[in-house]
């Protein structure tokens, strides 16, 4: 982050947090309503086999995983700021090809919470159904916690020894198959009428390439990203939020284009 402020301070250009996106396809849909009033975001990566525990794996730090359990979750409601749980607000839903999943509230709104006008936004973790609840346990009992507790003498941090263990569990195996799956939902007024703009990306892995889905997904966007600094598509000089760059004329059909030829595929479809 340093060198990213010491860029923006000069005439560098930099774009934060590149992932799947979710803040541009959030950022696209709310300004195209007048007025968007909610604004859900719902995704995750999981493998597409399910075995062991919750049916899940993780291509990173379970320590970092278990970190978005533990925040305290930002939401929008009622045009209001507020925190949640992490965990809270279980719900199911369907998603195609894959079928029911469950979806809890996580702190993934990021700078959503600033920059966007909108009364109820909320961002939401996708698992497999019983996930949750396998976690909300592991939290309950205190296996997250950092103070360290004697075992035989010795001081053992809970929240180390479940990282340990999950990370044995959780490790990818070669060449295993992962998914990404995300919908990001606008509701409001489209030209008078109430409508609901649904953009849904279902991804997998690439045996021909050996690209996990969670790489093709935050890693093609970036890239597409960097490249656009490079040839000086993007030119504002400072360090950009995703949803700060919809206003860059082309970028985001370039983006999306890109994408496309790398066989990542976002639907579009609008409910009235």
């Amino acid at each position: 982050m340093e060198s990213a402020l010491r860029s923006a301070h000069g005439k560098g250009r930099v774009k934060w947090s590149p992932g799947g996106g979710g803040g541009l396809g959030a950022a696209r849909a709310a300004p195209g309503l007048a007025p968007c009033r909610s604004l859900p975001r719902r995704g995750g990566g999981r493998p597409v086999a399910r075995r062991g525990p919750g049916g899940h794996k993780a291509p990173f730090s379970p320590g970092d995983v278990i970190e978005e359990y533990l925040r305290p979750a930002r939401v929008v409601a009622g045009g209001q700021m507020e925190t949640r749980a992490a965990l809270s607000d279980l719900c199911t839903i369907e998603f195609s090809p894959v079928g029911q999943l469950e979806a809890f509230t996580t702190d993934g709104l990021r700078s959503l919470v600033d920059t966007l006008d909108v009364p109820d936004m909320i961002e939401q973790t996708l698992r497999y159904p019983g996930y949750r609840d396998q976690i909300l346990l592991l939290r309950e009992s205190g296996l997250f916690d950092e103070t360290p507790v004697l075992i035989d003498g010795v001081p053992v941090r809970p929240r180390d020894l479940t990282c340990a263990k999950l990370f044995e569990l959780w490790r990818y195996e070669l060449g295993e198959a992962d998914l990404t799956v995300m919908r990001v939902e606008a509701e409001g007024d489209l030209d008078g009428a109430a409508v609901k703009l649904r953009w849904d990306l279902h991804d997998r892995y690439d045996p021909q390439t050996g690209f996990s889905s969670m790489a093709r997904t935050t890693g093609f966007p970036a890239t597409i990203v960097a490249r656009a600094i490079e040839s000086g598509m993007i030119s504002h000089p400072g360090v950009h939020p995703p949803e700060a760059l919809v206003g860059v004329p082309g970028l985001i059909d370039h983006l999306m284009d890109q994408l496309q030829l790398r066989g990542v595929h976002y639907e579009m479809c609008v409910q009235t």
